[in-house]
């Protein structure tokens, strides 16, 4: 999840810092990203104003959005790749498993799992490829992460999470430039491949790695799977991690659906779907393991991206429609169960990646070819409203 916050201002100087066969690649390209700047640019455009979905706002698969004086006006089911919902901005794609929220808020960045492939996309346009990685989608991986450099707007750069032939990595790239690799050598095995991303309120990039099928690697210090790692922009342990020669700042994942972090800095947090139930954890950097969930589902309903903000924490679910909306207490906990919202009757059917627009909106990516009902424009990237609001409860 894209965040606003500013780049960390030193980097270790430090060679091959994490065991387990990880490598920093040469990076005398891009040592200075400050000259790497892609041509061309892409273009901003004014922020959105998404109508509530549900109810009598659904959208998407054909429904209804209020009309003059609040009486329904209804919304015809796509026509192929047209849309006629207003939320809608991305159409026909293959399952998204990752989306960025471009500045300016009415455009982003949508990745295809299983083709590689990063499109840029904007109402009113069809979506455009921007970048393609050569990937392994063969078990549960392919690109399933993507984060803005927390100085995109100087440096346009975008970071990946990607499995390839031979190992787990993170790429980035530049509209017209090759993705170069950041960090590689992370555990590939015949599953939990999935990796996500996300930027700290310092500036540094979380990685969220899959345990690539080997529970032992998740509990083990020196392997990079099942691990929340923190770099920086060169792939090497970020200023201000717990032990400096390291990249891990927790460890216990088995299979990571999602991971985002608070505007104002106050958490970070990241999803696990695990052979017991669904979690949610709450990032605390420093501990071995990631300790006891924050939340749990036994029923697991497939937990995948999520979107943090300071009064609640929303996590899509990718077996069932709907978003999980937690309330968090002052105390810093959750104010009873989560609600479920936009359970199927809105049209958008199942949701898996989220991003942050701004404190009221959230632009998500669906994966209705990958498990769910498909309509005629499906994958979709859609701009919804914020849950809920309101202030952090008792």
């Amino acid at each position: 999840m894209r965040s606003a916050s500013r780049v960390v201002a030193t980097s270790v100087a430090l060679g091959l810092l994490v065991a387990g066969c990880a490598s920093f690649p040469d990076q005398s390209n891009g040592a200075n990203v400050q000259n790497w700047q892609p041509q061309p640019r892409l273009t901003e455009a004014p922020g959105p104003q998404p109508s509530a979905p549900g109810g009598s706002d659904a959208g998407g698969g054909g429904g209804t959005i209020p009309g003059p004086n609040g009486t329904p006006k209804s919304v015809p089911p796509p026509q192929g790749c047209t849309d006629f919902d207003q939320n809608v901005i991305g159409t026909c794609m293959a399952p998204l498993a990752a989306v960025a929220a471009l500045p300016g808020g009415a455009t982003g960045l949508a990745a295809e799992r299983s083709t590689g492939r990063v499109l840029a996309v904007q109402r009113g346009s069809d979506p455009k490829p921007v970048a393609t990685i050569a990937v392994d989608a063969s078990t549960d991986g392919g690109l399933t992460g993507l984060a803005l450099s927390p100085t995109y707007q100087q440096d346009q750069l975008v970071y990946a999470y990607v499995t390839t032939a031979t190992d787990n990595r993170v790429m980035r790239f530049a509209v017209g430039d090759t993705p170069k690799p950041v960090l590689t050598g992370i555990p590939k095995g015949p599953a939990h491949n999935r990796g996500v991303l996300a930027v700290d309120h310092s500036g540094a990039l979380l990685v969220a790695t899959g345990d690539a099928g080997n529970a032992a690697a998740a509990a083990d210090p020196n392997s990079l799977a099942g691990k929340v790692l923190r770099i920086d922009g060169l792939g090497k342990p970020a200023a201000g991690n717990p032990n400096p020669n390291s990249a891990v700042v927790a460890g216990g994942l088995q299979d990571p659906g999602g991971m985002c972090t608070a505007a104002d800095g106050s958490s970070a947090w990241v999803t696990d779907q695990t052979d017991i139930a669904d979690q949610l954890y709450r990032i605390t950097p420093g501990q071995p393991q990631l300790g006891s969930p924050a939340w749990s589902w036994p029923d697991k309903p497939g937990v995948a991206g999520c979107a943090a903000f300071t009064d609640e924490i929303s996590v899509s679910t990718v077996r069932k429609p709907g978003l999980q909306v937690l309330a968090l207490a002052k105390t810093g906990g959750f104010n009873g169960k989560p609600s479920t919202i936009m359970d199927g009757q809105d049209g958008y059917g199942l949701i898996g990646s989220m991003d942050v627009i701004d404190q009221n909106t959230l632009l998500v990516g669906t994966v209705n070819k990958d498990g769910g009902k498909p309509v005629s424009s499906d994958d979709r990237a859609i701009i919804i409203p914020k849950p809920n609001g309101g202030q952090p409860k008792d």
